[in-house]
């Protein structure tokens, strides 16, 4: 079986971000004469800190048959301790962070429909990571309400610098599923 070889530029961006990524969770960090505890990320934190960087792509949602513009940057902030994510779907920002608390992952998505669900992990593998709502920790109508329910992302086996996102959304009572193919480009 044959790889596909990754050019020397791809390989250096790679291995940039995850020098800068290591170094800054692995230095001790203080405010002041303050000096923040030691961080221990989950498995799924650490998945997650696999995407840092800038990736671009389309968006196909499951109610249109048209491709929408998408970018994702993610950035490792407070000492190591959260990742956050701004993405643009067809020009409009949102947030999402990632966060360890009690050793799970908790994932709280600032949404453009005006909803910011919480979600824990369903299912992880290398590679391969899903969040869904937290039905403890949120209270949305599904008649009412209209909120993300689950996120999926996926490396390309292949290609580290090709990620997959599957996203289900539920808007007014109809469920909606969004595929987004993503290339790396820092």
């Amino acid at each position: 079986m044959f790889r596909k070889k990754h050019s020397v530029s791809s390989l250096a961006a790679i291995t940039a971000t995850l020098m800068i990524s290591t170094a800054a969770a692995q230095e001790p960090v203080s405010i002041g004469v303050v000096e923040m505890p030691a961080v221990n990320n989950s498995a799924a934190f650490k998945e997650v800190k696999k995407r840092l960087g800038r990736w671009e792509g389309t968006m196909r949602q499951s109610i249109s048959d048209r491709d929408i513009p998408v970018s994702y940057e993610l950035k490792l902030t407070s000492g190591g301790n959260t990742i956050v994510e701004t993405l643009v779907e067809d020009g409009i920002e949102m947030l999402t962070t990632y966060t360890d608390k009690g050793g799970n992952l908790v994932v709280t998505h600032y949404c453009s429909l005006g909803t910011a669900p919480i979600f824990k992990v369903a299912e992880m593998s290398d590679g391969a990571l899903t969040v869904r709502l937290d039905e403890k920790t949120n209270s949305f109508h599904v008649g009412h309400d209209s909120y993300v329910t689950e996120m999926k992302w996926v490396f390309d086996a292949d290609d580290p610098n090709v990620l997959v996102n599957t996203g289900k959304v539920m808007i007014e009572g109809e469920l909606v599923e969004n595929y987004s193919k993503l290339t790396r480009v820092n």
